[in-house]
């Protein structure tokens, strides 16, 4: 094996810039912010990453079956894997509802908030991943925004969070319906669509049925596996 090779590099305050770098086994970069000198180290995919990854065309655009079946031939996890979906969408602060064909794999836990309920999120106990509300508990939850805010959990009518009837909102969200949101300030969603064992065509539908509700907002979209590279996926005919 080589010896280790270092990068370059000019730096301009926090600017760092590369001027030349042959590649490394590993990176050594020395960075100098306001007169200080570090040393960063990042440390190289593992050979099973590159080799995988040298199997995807990285400039091609592949179909959304093709990817899916893609990703599974490079999936190198030694366990049964999630399929995601990345997407780069035209704005921020998208919240959609999502009805999938198939199960994902993924099981949601939707509590209904009740006085209880609320004693428990004072204490912090947040043991769900989806809270429904009727819309009179909403003068007693405003009270817990500072708790419920920052973990993406207040109930919120552009969500369907806010409902007259919880209970058939959460038999709704149980049998397959999923509430998805943008990352708070930037225009990405990252997408189960379900496990790397499911038919691939199953797979395809969910992904499908996504980009529908979606409705053209979609730019840019990239499928891969737990342990695998990301593949581009075509979307000319979704939009």
């Amino acid at each position: 094996m080589g010896a280790k090779k270092n990068v370059t590099v000019d730096t301009n305050e926090d600017k760092v810039k590369i001027v030349s770098a042959e590649k490394p086994t590993s990176e050594v970069i020395e960075k100098t912010i306001k007169g200080k000198k570090n040393v960063l180290k990042t440390n190289p995919r593992s050979q099973k990453y590159r080799d995988m990854k040298a199997l995807v065309d990285r400039k091609k655009y592949y179909s959304v079956l093709d990817a899916i079946n893609l990703v599974k031939k490079t999936s190198y996890a030694n366990f049964v894997a999630t399929i995601n979906a990345d997407l780069v969408l035209k704005e921020v602060d998208n919240q959609i509802n999502v009805s999938f064909p198939h199960s994902t794999g993924k099981t949601l836990k939707v509590e209904i908030v009740t006085d209880d309920l609320l004693k428990d999120i004072s204490a912090g106990k947040l043991d769900f991943d989806i809270l429904l509300t009727e819309p009179n508990f909403m003068p007693k939850l405003a009270k817990l925004a500072r708790i419920l805010g920052p973990k993406g959990l207040m109930p919120n009518p552009k969500n369907g969070t806010i409902v007259n009837d919880p209970v058939k909102a959460k038999k709704e969200l149980l049998s397959g319906k999923t509430v998805l949101k943008t990352e708070r300030k930037a225009p990405l969603l990252h997408v189960s669509l379900g496990k790397a064992d499911m038919p691939s065509e199953q797979l395809a539908e969910n992904f499908n049925a996504l980009l529908k509700v979606l409705s053209g907002k979609a730019i840019k979209a990239t499928l891969s596996a737990t342990m695998s590279p990301g593949v581009k996926v075509d979307l000319s005919n979704y939009q």
